[in-house]
């Protein structure tokens, strides 16, 4: 069977007439993915963003098996589901998990942690929206620096988040994994491969995918594709894959675009000065010198 792409991918919809905004990355992300993995999927979405807008009875928006874990327990009720699934005998099945930057980063490290340290033989994947959204856009570890967010206010004496952004894919790396992988929303034929990917690991992968949300990051909603891209483009995202013990880069531009053109397209962002602006630059640089240096380069 040829790999999945945008031309033979089902017409099937595994995940729909849920309540997310328009423009929203993590509702886009749950689509794609589903249609990749298929109907025989079991799948765990914690308190969260996409439960709340995908468990709305009598409007169930999952077309498959999919429960909502404690904000804290989407990687340990995976491992449960395929802890049962296997006392049960069944076969081509898929755990998977979808969680936010709060839910992963944040209070959910633990038992991700503690799964792939198992190995357990689940897909994990983690929607990137940088701020705990569905509670009224809260800094999360994953928030970058700069950004404005109700706890992390801008004004005469506040610059918005001070921190930079938790590396998440390095993280899950570094307990020597069996997949992880970066993938964007503004890349989404990589995306789709990435899942395809993680379909056939005998073992944990964990995917962390730059999914915008217009409505904490202060753009219009019909941009979202666009800002994932440019967040590529200006190399304040990447995309990657860990793998037999390897970090491999799939993208390499030769150049960066401005990121004044990612920054400033978002209302979180335009108060940043020229001094934050050369932070942010020099904190980029210092990652890709290392992804280029240390790392293999090559496409999915």
């Amino acid at each position: 069977m040829a790999a999945v792409n945008i031309k033979n991918i089902t017409q099937d919809e595994l995940f729909f007439g849920h309540k997310a905004c328009g423009g929203c990355g993590g509702s886009l992300t749950l689509r794609l993915a589903l249609k990749v993995i298929g109907d025989r999927a079991f799948t765990v979405v914690p308190a969260g963003c996409m439960s709340a807008v995908g468990f709305i009875y009598p409007q169930m928006a999952f077309g498959v098996n999919a429960i909502i874990s404690s904000f804290p327990g989407t990687a340990s009720m995976l491992s449960g589901v395929a802890a049962g699934a296997r006392a049960l005998g069944l076969e081509d099945y898929h755990a998977v998990g979808f969680a936010g930057d709060g839910g992963t980063a944040d209070i959910g490290l633990q038992v991700l942690s503690g799964a792939i340290d198992r190995n357990d033989k689940i897909i994990y994947i983690c929607y990137d929206n940088e701020a705990y959204m569905n509670t009224g856009v809260q800094k999360s570890s994953l928030t970058p620096r700069g950004a404005l967010t109700t706890t992390t206010p801008v004004g005469k004496k506040a610059k918005g988040t001070l921190t930079h952004k938790k590396n998440m894919f390095e993280i899950a790396a570094a307990h020597g994994i069996a997949y992880a992988a970066t993938a964007s929303m503004g890349a989404v034929p990589d995306f789709l491969k990435k899942v395809e990917k993680a379909k056939h690991i005998d073992g944990t992968s964990y995917i962390h995918v730059f999914a915008p949300c217009h409505v904490g990051w202060g753009f219009d909603s019909s941009k979202t594709i666009d800002i994932s891209r440019k967040a590529l483009s200006c190399g304040l995202w990447y995309l990657a894959e860990y793998e037999d013990g390897e970090f491999i880069l799939n993208q390499n531009p030769k150049e960066f675009s401005p990121v004044e053109e990612y920054l400033y397209a978002q209302g979180r962002f335009r108060h940043l000065s020229d001094e934050d602006i050369a932070v942010i630059k020099t904190s980029r640089d210092k990652q890709w010198e290392k992804m280029r240096t240390k790392w293999i380069s090559k496409k999915v």
